[in-house]
């Protein structure tokens, strides 16, 4: 994990306090949280919420009485992760339907389901992820695997819910990383064709999403969707995007899952899947979030700690650069936003 800087290692053993986190040597009391207002009434749809962080921001929207769309594409553990929930949130509205956000198809799929039940969503969580694959692979549309499912089927699923969005005066959050403020976006080999960097394809995967939020946002206000795009990085946690996916060609955990979960596990600079999760959780219920807002870990870093705004990230904030990814990913999907009010 390339922004893993080891000077951690170097913090001396007096206590500091950094956000409601109290951290002392290799004690620490984590008194991390954040309340949710009442989400009664409201329709939820969470990408990626099988698992991890997805999972955390799903059962934290249906206690607080939201009604959660759970779209999965493995269904075994769709069926694990609705149990869970169910356990969590008894009375919980949670429903399961298949999406594979790395397939246009499956996601215009979904999208038109939804359309076809006509209820509005209120909020969007852009929250499924892939991270660096062993080697170059592509979706089934031929777009590098990384780029298709972390940004392009988000992109794709933003336009075909749009109605329903625009409805229900909605808030979208789209999940980047802390790799959005590294790295740039291949312009003239989106795919990786050249040579593939894993990590170099990742953080243009997170940059191009956040681009897509930021302009999503500035086009929302312009053509009166009623939409309002926020952003939220989870910092680093143990999760399941670099351990081991044998699914993707990953055998094993990689060294740095390894040594996440060791932090994590003392209390040392990064998250857990519970307080990584939060980032997320605040810009989706946050009162009056402004359209452009990213929310991150405030410790450290920012790899982990409370949740708070933070200050948009360099590669982000280039107008120019949101415009050429929005039309590079009309292209790319075949997909079209209006230019008109969504009525």
């Amino acid at each position: 994990m390339r922004w893993i800087d080891k000077s951690w290692m170097r913090a001396d053993s007096a206590a500091t306090v950094v956000g409601t986190e109290r951290i002392e040597g290799d004690d620490m009391a984590r008194e991390i949280d954040i309340n949710i207002p009442e989400q009664d009434g409201r329709r939820a749809v969470v990408t990626g919420g099988s698992d991890g962080i997805g999972l955390r921001i799903a059962i934290r929207l249906a206690r607080a009485g939201a009604e959660v769309v759970l779209p999965v594409r493995n269904r075994a553990k769709g069926d694990a992760a609705l149990d869970t929930i169910r356990a969590a949130a008894p009375d919980a509205s949670v429903y399961l339907r298949d999406l594979d956000v790395s397939s246009l198809e499956s996601v215009a799929t979904f999208a038109a389901e939804l359309r076809q039940q006509g209820r509005p969503v209120h909020l969007l969580v852009n929250n499924a992820g892939l991270m660096t694959p062993p080697d170059r692979q592509l979706t089934v549309d031929g777009a590098e695997v990384q780029f298709g499912t972390n940004h392009l089927g988000h992109f794709a699923l933003v336009a075909g819910l749009l109605p329903l969005l625009t409805e229900g005066r909605a808030r979208v959050v789209s999940q980047i990383s802390v790799a959005a403020n590294r790295g740039s976006i291949n312009w003239d080999d989106l795919a990786w064709e050249g040579g593939y960097d894993g990590m170099g394809a990742y953080s243009q995967s997170k940059i191009a999403l956040g681009l897509f939020a930021v302009e999503l946002g500035r086009r929302s206000e312009r053509y009166g969707w009623s939409v309002t795009s926020v952003l939220a990085h989870p910092g680093v946690a143990p999760t399941s995007l670099l351990a081991a996916r044998p699914e993707v060609g990953r055998a094993d955990d990689t060294r740095s899952v390894r040594l996440i979960r060791w932090l994590s596990a003392r209390g040392l600079v990064v998250g857990n899947a519970e307080t990584a999760a939060l980032p997320a959780l605040l810009a989706a219920t946050v009162p009056d979030a402004a359209n452009g807002t990213l929310y991150g870990p405030q410790g450290l870093g920012h790899l982990g700690g409370a949740p708070a705004t933070q200050r948009l990230y360099s590669r982000l904030r280039s107008p120019d650069d949101a415009r050429r990814v929005w039309d590079v990913s009309e292209h790319l999907t075949g997909v079209a936003f209006p230019s008109t009010t969504v009525g």
